[in-house]
């Protein structure tokens, strides 16, 4: 491909009719003409990657795309004039009118900013966009493997224009910016459908808006062993998981891969010969085989609700995506008594903690006592990148935290940097599990109205697999690094 000179293209496109500057230079790419059929996209790459391409493809969906390649010099230049020249696409936004911010977020460099940010986020496995707007910019953070990052900055004056477009696609009143809103939005973005849930809330500068990215397409559901548990914890699982009635639980802080691990064991119970019906708010894993209703709470389809319902669809194992209120609990429960398995999540600390909650909730010991068969808790740890970490011997302050002694025996890894990983030296998460199964003691403490210290204490001197078992067995097997644990576990935990 010939390149040619901007020049022999003017006048270019200007305005809102053009990419925007933030655009241009992070892409390398410029709208060199348009006319009803057809646009010209000049580009430094002589052939774009597939990311510009896919972006380019959904904002002219109607148009032919011809490239082409032109000198980086001269788009420098280009970009040196326009920033000198200080002629914003967005004005004032304070002063702008309802039609005014309605055109420009509907504009073809706004559109191609959304999309580009949202594709980065997906092409970079990020679970949220965080859009925040302060006094002298606006900023885009992602956040990857449980960790925020900024990802790009870009002027306040623009900012408007990106949250007008945000809420334009989730059907959003694009004037209202002083009062908090949530919605979905739903795209289609490298063959993959994301469920995209917005929160947009008020803050002293302008607005900060959350996105959280989900697969509802492709998302397959894993087993244990691509889970990363140790053989020790798939067999418990797998224990429980025979049961034929009683409860489940799967305890965590939100973001703690609970659902992930829920869905592993239901995969391990699906057969033929059992009916299996879960009651999710989102569902995040479709299921062949397995009947998955959705909650909303505008049509009063709660947890509750449908937990009754579906106690009629004659179930075998039922799965409640979080007991949230004494309400759910206690139906939970009462269908555990009834001859079903459920399986459920609930917001705690650490295992033992969910007796406690549920008593709390005024569930009744004796019936607490006869249905739980087990409850895992877990959190989510970045993974070690396999290709770029270093062995080292811990000193005595990591050593003493473990309750271990031979420093010179022992042998932990730490991060280093490459381009597989970005240069973050991790590359993934994985689970820090601590969990105990009930017997026969247990269920008579608590059948018994023994104090929930007295409980507490019997499962973590007896039955507990701790936290720090699990940390250290991913410690000593390179999965991740002793400030990870620290990071996630022992300031979270009572480790």
């Amino acid at each position: 491909m010939d390149k040619k000179l901007i020049s022999n293209y003017l006048p270019l496109p200007v305005g809102v009719s053009q990419f925007s500057l933030d655009f241009i230079e992070h892409n390398l790419v410029i709208k060199l003409d348009e006319e009803d059929a057809l646009v010209v996209i000049g580009t430094v790459k002589e052939n774009p990657d597939n990311r510009i391409d896919q972006i380019l493809r959904q904002t002219f969906r109607s148009k032919e795309i011809r490239f082409q390649q032109i000198d980086q010099d001269d788009l420098t230049s280009y970009i040196s004039r326009e920033l000198s020249s200080d002629e914003g696409t967005s004005g004032s936004s304070e002063t702008l009118s309802k039609l005014e911010i309605d055109q420009i977020a509907n504009d073809a460099p706004i559109i191609n900013l959304v999309n580009s940010l949202l594709i980065d986020g997906v092409n970079q496995n990020a679970s949220d966009i965080h859009f925040e707007c302060f006094s002298n910019e606006a900023c885009v953070r992602f956040r990857v493997d449980g960790v925020l990052r900024t990802y790009s900055r870009f002027s306040r004056e623009r900012f408007k224009a990106v949250s007008s477009r945000l809420k334009i696609m989730a059907n959003l009143n694009i004037m209202e910016s002083r009062r908090p809103q949530d919605g979905r939005i739903t795209v289609q973005l490298r063959g993959l459908s994301l469920d995209i849930r917005i929160s947009v809330v008020p803050i002293a500068k302008g607005e900060s808006i959350v996105l959280r990215l989900l697969n509802t397409g492709l998302q397959r559901v894993k087993s244990f062993q691509d889970l990363g548990f140790s053989p020790d914890k798939i067999a418990a699982l797998k224990k429980l998981s025979v049961y034929p009635h009683g409860l489940i639980l799967v305890t965590g802080p939100t973001g703690s891969g609970k659902t992930t691990t829920l869905n592993a064991l239901l995969h391990n119970i699906q057969s033929d010969t059992r009916k299996i019906i879960t009651i999710e708010d989102p569902i995040e894993f479709v299921i062949d085989g397995i009947d998955q209703i959705q909650t909303n709470e505008e049509i009063e389809l709660t947890f509750s609700t449908l937990l009754r319902r579906v106690l009629r669809q004659d179930p075998d194992v039922i799965m409640v995506g979080e007991i949230r209120d004494s309400e759910t609990a206690e139906l939970a429960i009462r269908a555990s008594l009834t001859g079903h398995l459920v399986l459920s999540t609930l917001h705690t600390n650490d295992a033992s903690s969910a007796i406690t909650r549920l008593l709390n909730m005024g569930i009744a010991p004796y019936l607490l006592s006869s249905v739980i068969r087990g409850v895992l808790a877990q959190r989510l740890v970045r993974r070690l990148c396999p290709f770029c970490k270093k062995k080292y011997h811990p000193g005595l302050d990591e050593l003493n935290m473990l309750n271990l002694k031979d420093s010179l025996k022992q042998v932990f890894y730490s991060t280093g940097s490459c381009e597989k990983c970005n240069g973050t030296g991790y590359s993934g998460r994985i689970a820090v599990l601590e969990y105990f199964l009930n017997n026969k003691s247990l269920e008579e403490k608590i059948a018994a109205g023994e104090s929930t210290t007295d409980i507490t204490d019997y499962i973590n001197k007896k039955l507990l697999h701790s936290f720090r078992d699990s940390s250290l067995e991913l410690l000593t097997e390179g999965l991740t690094t002793i400030d990870e644990i620290k990071r996630v576990i022992l300031f979270n935990a009572d480790f």
